[in-house]
């Protein structure tokens, strides 16, 4: 972990929040929010990938990690002027056009996968292209529209938090969504069949979540073809990120290690089996560009000697989930006590219960652990936990605003492996960040050391 990255230069706490849970996230409501933020001693706001979602409305499985979600515009922002517009041709240039080009043709083909698109759309050919171009003139611009609002308005909210002393931290899924701009765009980089549908997918075998896995669905990247024009995809991918934060969580960080791979065709996870990543040779690449990277490594899960030793060669921080540790075993790396300073440390994820409803539907004996380990009771419950996590001596801790807040399941952002309906779709309770919560989360933090 390098100390002059500007999140991690000293004890830190921030709050994980989900863009879409706010109202008008990048004006109005996102400024309300940084400004809580920085009265109630926190220096960091943690949220999940930004881009464009489908009906899911699934993060990980944007249309575009490049473009950022209209979803999250604030449609009373004033537009952005003829500098901010110079500048966002200059930022968008890579991208802007094929993804235009493919929200375009989904409008036209509602429903439809781009690999079942007519072929002449779906093999990019420059004729059916200009048809469409010409076409489909006012989806383009409302699209290319969409986009300068979203540059100019997260311009705007950046500033705005640095002059509140709050950090951005964003978060970027491993893979790319099978229906986006990119698989389409950029098919040379995936292993997709002639059709342009995956010939083997992305998943992690059993584990913590699954008792047969998960299956994820995403294809999974032409590595050598990456090897042979210089990670040109993944560098643009992480550059544009970058430009927007000041640092980065890398979901499924174990890839870069070895990937689990699914055929295509698999009744589920178990079928897979890990393939080498040449992940170290891309994050060399990355630090001859740019240094120290900031990054945070997603090393939950089956996590093998060699993923530490490539996240701990880079210095880069690694993730501990106090919910996970309590399993009885001493040595568990998410106990308070074996926690490290290298550490991101959460009482919780956007993939776990709130930590009132972990504590709740915990058995008799795990309860009694938990209390005893972390000098708790079920009345102070879940604070207690936010203050053990606030306590460690991890640089950096980040507590759901769920658990800030005392919510149970109900507020619960997501339950992984499952389509429930309720996935991705809590809202913040308008009025619950108060003056008075924001005095009583500062004196803790003055307390731990971390405002």
């Amino acid at each position: 972990m390098d100390p002059s990255l500007p999140v991690f230069d000293r004890r830190r706490a921030g709050v994980l929040l989900h863009l879409a849970s706010l109202e008008a996230p990048l004006g109005r409501g996102g400024r309300a929010f940084i400004d809580w933020l920085a009265e109630a001693g926190f220096s960091v706001w943690q949220f999940l990938p930004v881009g464009p979602t489908g009906a899911d409305r699934s993060p990980y499985f944007a249309r575009s990690d490049f473009a950022g979600s209209p979803a999250l515009i604030d449609p009373t922002e004033p537009p952005g002027d003829e500098a901010e517009r110079a500048a966002f041709e200059v930022a968008t240039r890579r991208w802007l056009e094929d993804y235009a080009l493919f929200e375009s043709i989904s409008t036209r083909f509602e429903g439809l996968t781009w690999w079942q698109w007519p072929a002449p759309l779906r093999a990019r050919e420059p004729e059916a292209l200009d048809v469409l171009r010409r076409e489909c003139t006012a989806d383009l611009q409302r699209v290319r529209s969409e986009q300068f609002a979203f540059f100019v308005q997260w311009r705007r909210l950046r500033r705005y938090a640095h002059a509140r002393g709050v950090r951005l931290f964003g978060d970027l899924p491993f893979y790319v969504g099978p229906m986006s701009a990119e698989t389409w765009a950029e098919r040379g980089q995936f292993q997709l069949d002639r059709t342009g549908q995956p010939a083997a997918v992305a998943g992690v075998p059993p584990d913590y979540f699954s008792e047969h896995g998960q299956v994820w669905g995403n294809p999974l990247y032409d590595w050598p073809a990456m090897q042979r024009d210089g990670f040109a995809f993944w560098r643009a991918r992480l550059g544009a990120q970058l430009e927007r934060l000041d640092v980065l969580r890398i979901d499924h960080f174990r890839a870069f290690a070895a990937h689990w791979a699914i055929p295509a065709a698999a009744p589920d996870a178990r079928g897979g089996s890990w393939c080498p990543t040449p992940g170290r040779e891309l994050l060399e690449r990355l630090r001859a560009e740019r240094g120290a990277l900031p990054i945070v490594a997603e090393d939950l899960g089956l996590i093998t000697a060699d993923v530490t030793a490539l996240r701990k060669d880079f210095a880069l921080p690694g993730m501990r989930v106090l919910q996970f540790g309590f399993d009885g075993s001493s040595d568990n790396p998410h106990l308070p006590a074996n926690i490290e300073v290298d550490c991101v440390v959460y009482t919780g994820t956007h993939d776990n219960d709130t930590s009132l409803g972990w504590y709740s539907s915990l058995d008799e004996r795990t309860r009694q652990y938990v209390e005893r380990t972390l000098g708790v009771t079920r009345e102070s419950m879940p604070e207690g936990i936010v203050r053990a996590a606030l306590a460690t001596v991890g640089q950096l801790t980040v507590i759901p605003a769920q658990d800030l807040l005392g919510l149970g399941s109900a507020a619960r952002l997501n339950t992984p492996g499952t389509q429930s309906a309720a996935n991705w779709r809590w809202q913040l309770p308008v009025g619950s960040l108060t003056v008075a919560l924001a005095a009583h989360w500062a004196a803790a933090n003055r307390l731990y050391g971390r405002a």
